[in-house]
């Protein structure tokens, strides 16, 4: 999963490619790929450095709450399944799905993450197909798969969720069923601070504005949008899907690790992660 806008940001990453400054401007399709692109590759060993081991090699992950696939079902039986994921970093989830007898593509933007991805396959002895590819166009056959998830990957970081939507409804059988994780549009009114800061409103919920980082020409060197819920549920409906159900974890007990801007002390008072389950209709 992407630990999108938070304090923890790897200092490394934005040496390399020389990030000064934040913007809130439009950014287009290209150059969101592009800097996305390079910031994912440039951050990849220090991001599993930090969450490599919260995330596991194989397991499913849907969230920083904690909430894991093995518990909570949101896929249903996936034995037998043509699944593919969508954004996998280094495919834990993938890894975890195939170890639970699905027949698994997962595929990532970032050559740097499919590296980690590699390397889990080859230390797990469990082998999903990795591809490298763009989330807004999926270079997979109409109606290849049964499922599609994503766990944080790829759809807060694309210029055009409709695209997206829309491929994924494409690659997906009658009824295939379409569940992802992001954090949570609500969100987006508040600092990236999982202290006391983090609690005081500072945006505004309906600026769509993207949030880009820049380098000292005014480059993007990471972009992330903010879509509302209705913005997902009206997305969802015109790629032709029906949502089923929407699923806002609330913080366990007992759960201390930060990442990022998600933590405790928030995670007492407001949600931090949204799940989307969704049917592509017939």
């Amino acid at each position: 999963m992407a630990d999108a806008n938070s304090s923890d940001r790897h200092a490394s990453a934005e040496a390399v490619l020389g990030t000064v400054g934040v913007a809130h401007r439009h950014v287009s399709s290209a150059e969101a790929r592009a800097a996305n692109l390079a910031w994912w590759d440039a951050d990849a060993d220090d991001y599993h450095d930090t969450h490599g081991e919260f995330l596991g090699v194989a397991d499913f992950l849907w969230c920083p709450e904690g909430l894991r696939e093995a518990d909570a079902g949101l896929l249903g039986d996936v034995f037998g399944a043509d699944v593919l994921e969508v954004g996998c970093g280094s495919a834990p989830c993938a890894r975890w799905l195939t170890d639970q007898g699905a027949r698994v593509v997962a595929f990532d933007l970032s050559a740097g993450m499919l590296r980690h991805a590699l390397d889990g396959n080859r230390r797990t002895g469990l082998h999903p197909a990795l591809v490298q590819a763009d989330a807004e166009h999926m270079p997979f056959a109409d109606g290849a798969f049964d499922l599609a998830c994503s766990a944080f990957g790829a759809v807060p970081f694309v210029a055009s969720v409709t695209k997206v939507f829309s491929e994924v409804a494409r690659v997906l059988r009658p009824h295939g069923r379409w569940v992802f994780s992001v954090t949570h549009p609500m969100r987006w009114i508040f600092p990236d601070d999982p202290g006391p800061t983090g609690l005081t409103v500072t945006h505004s919920y309906f600026d769509r504005t993207p949030y880009v980082e820049v380098d000292a020409n005014g480059d993007a060197t990471y972009v992330e949008y903010h879509r509302t819920l209705g913005d997902y549920v009206r997305a969802l409906h015109t790629a032709g899907f029906r949502l089923v159900d929407l699923i806002e974890p609330e913080w366990p007990p007992g759960h201390t690790r930060v990442w990022g801007q998600w933590g405790p002390l928030r995670g007492k008072f407001f949600p931090g992660s949204a799940i989307f389950c969704c049917v592509r209709d017939s």
